[in-house]
Formats: structure tokens, sequence, C-alpha cells
């Protein structure tokens, strides 16, 4: 696979990710290396990392607990009395080594610590590779809102390994399909035909998709690198399924829901909603569900449920004078933003949703 330019730094695939990494360190005279980890990255991945990584190289290891609920300023201030104690400064350089929660926070805490020290990205779950890692976002959560404190800063190398995803359970491993779903619902149909096409996919399959994802993922973040017109239409699912996110994070009463899980959740119902509103037919609805429920169960949650999601949409970052604004489809393979949808709408999706079932 052919090393991808994302402007200021490269995405390396295959022989060519840990010699990128040699020659890059063998580059520069860095005072610290730091690996930061969570308590399954550390049990999981770091063995497996710390034998590919060059022999020459020192390092101290940061380790955290592992979950969203850590995604917030408690373990960022965690981080920073860490990487105080240990003596980082400004030459020091982190290797975030985790899924999409640990390279957000990761980023964030780089960023900010002595006004920014230098990460590599290595994500280590089919999330974290199509998505979260890549486009320079970082953040944490806040009051159980998702992503509301972050930066826009860019590590130094992302380097996917897909060895990584055999130390995924299922579920974790199938959280990452909304993202990659997403990308061809909503900008390329071609690569929305090639995930309907292989059910059930390869080994082969499920990279190539992984390297068309972020071939996607950087060409919209290339033309937008901070989310002022067309890196909108990466929010697709995201209006709806960030918020029964943030309300399952919150409810003592549901079960741990994943970013993915919540994420397909919502591209079902907003898609819903772009039949309705735009050109998007109703038997591409119907594909969408089948191709859904191929990777994840029905999120369970009831009409009582329907003003809490509406309450948590209230603090989308998208939203502009207090009105939640949504990305749809206008057809298959093209999407549109700063859309205004009734909540009449929004409520008839949330029962269409309701009473699926499992395709």
């Amino acid at each position: 696979m052919k090393t991808i330019s994302a402007g200021s730094y490269a995405i390396f695939f295959e022989e060519k990710k840990y010699k990128s990494l040699e020659n890059y360190l063998k580059s520069d005279t860095f005072t610290t290396v730091f690996i930061l980890v969570d308590s399954n990255t550390k049990k999981y991945c770091l063995p497996l990392f710390l034998s590919k990584i060059p022999d020459f190289l020192d390092y101290q290891i940061i380790e955290f607990p592992a979950g969203e609920n850590f995604k917030n300023i408690d373990t960022c201030q965690f981080v920073w009395n860490q990487l105080t104690l240990l003596k980082a400064d400004r030459k020091s350089l982190v290797f975030h080594l985790g899924g999409g929660m640990l390279t957000d926070l990761g980023g964030f805490t780089a960023a900010t610590f002595k006004r920014g020290i230098r990460f590599v990205n290595f994500p280590t779950t089919l999330l974290g590779m199509v998505d979260a890692s890549i486009g320079g976002k970082t953040g944490i959560d806040f009051q159980n809102l998702k992503n509301q404190i972050g930066l826009f800063a860019n590590p130094q190398h992302l380097i996917v390994d897909f060895s990584y995803l055999k130390t995924l359970p299922k579920r974790e491993l199938y959280s990452g399909f909304a993202e990659i779903i997403k990308y061809g619902l909503s900008y390329d149909i071609e690569f929305w035909k090639s995930l309907n096409q292989h059910i059930p996919y390869k080994e082969e399959d499920l990279k190539q998709w992984i390297y068309q994802s972020i071939n996607i993922k950087n060409a919209i973040v290339l033309q937008d690198p901070n989310e002022k017109g067309i890196r909108k239409i990466l929010n697709y699912g995201h209006t709806i399924g960030h918020a029964i996110e943030s309300y399952f994070l919150e409810s003592k009463d549901k079960k741990d829901l994943l970013h993915g899980e919540a994420v397909a959740a919502g591209l079902l119902m907003e898609t819903y909603i772009s039949v309705k509103l735009f050109n998007v037919k109703e038997c591409d609805l119907n594909q969408l569900e089948k191709l859904l429920f191929s990777y994840f169960d029905k999120v369970d949650f009831s009409e009582t449920d329907y003003p809490y999601f509406l309450q948590w949409m209230q603090h989308d970052k998208k939203n502009i004078k207090g009105e939640v604004l949504f990305t749809l489809l206008d057809r298959l393979g093209e999407a549109k933003w700063n859309i205004k949808v009734p909540d009449t709408l929004i409520l008839e999706a949330f029962d269409y949703y309701r009473n699926l079932k499992n395709c």
C-alpha cells in the first residue's frame, strides 16, 4: 500500500511503517520518548509494539484506565502530571498506542503540554485507523458531552499496522464499521457498493476498506482542515449518534454503548430523515438496514428516552445560535450540511428505528 500524504505528515502502511519510524527517530534528537497506553492496550498491544520499534530507543510508559468514561479532564491532568514528574520538555516525543479515545486524549494532552510537544499515532482499533487518528481533531468529553473541549493538532506520523486488529474482541472491531459505511454513504457511491458486495468480508477486503476510508477522509480534510465546509459531511450519523452515546454514558440504567454502535443507529435515523427530505430512496434505506445489522445489534431505547436525546442534541458542536444542524444525504454518495430538521421529523425517525427488527 502506498504511503498517503496528509499535508504536514504522512500515513504509513505495511513494510514501510516501522522503517519510517526509525528514520524519523534518527532525524532529530529527542530528549525523552513516552508511550501512552491505556489498560487494554498495555496488555494486548504493547508487547507486539515493543517488538517492532527500534532497539536503540529508550522510553517511559504512561498508562491510564481504558474506556470512554476516562476521556475527561481528570485523565488529562494525570497525563500532564506524569509528563511533569518524568521531566518531559519541548524536545520530548509521545507515541499514542490505542484506539480513538486514546489518540483523541493523547493528542490534546501533547498539544497543550508546554504549548505543544510532538507525537506519533499508532491506532490499534478499526475506528482509530479509519477515523479518530486522522485529520488533526483532538479532544475530550466534558460533562459527558462528546468532544466538547479540544483543538486541531496533527501528529508527526500516523502508522497503520493491521496486526493490532487481531487483538480486538469482535464487538470492538465491528464498532469501526459505522465510520467505514459513513464514507460510502456520504462521499463515494462505488465504495458503498463494494461494502454491500462483500458480506461476509475477507481479511484482504477489510485492509482495502481501511485504506480507502483513510484516503477518503484525508482527501476531505485536506480541502477543509478546520471544518468550515465540506468536512462537515464527516458528521453524518453523528448528530443523533452522539446524543444517544452521551445519554447512555450518563445514564446508570443503560448498558455501555460503543461509539460505533451509537453512530450506526444515528446513520439509520438520519438516513430515514434524508428519505423524507431529499432524494434518498426507501430501498436505499432498506439496504443500509441490512448492511448495518450485519455488524451491529439494534440499540435498545424507549419512547421515554426521546426528550433526553433531543436535550443532548442541543449541545452538538455543529449547532449555530441554538439551532441543531444536521448533515444529511441528498442522495447516496452525496451529502449536504447545516440542515435544519423539525422536531416532529426527528421524533418520527426515533419511532422508525425503535420499531425496526434486526435484519
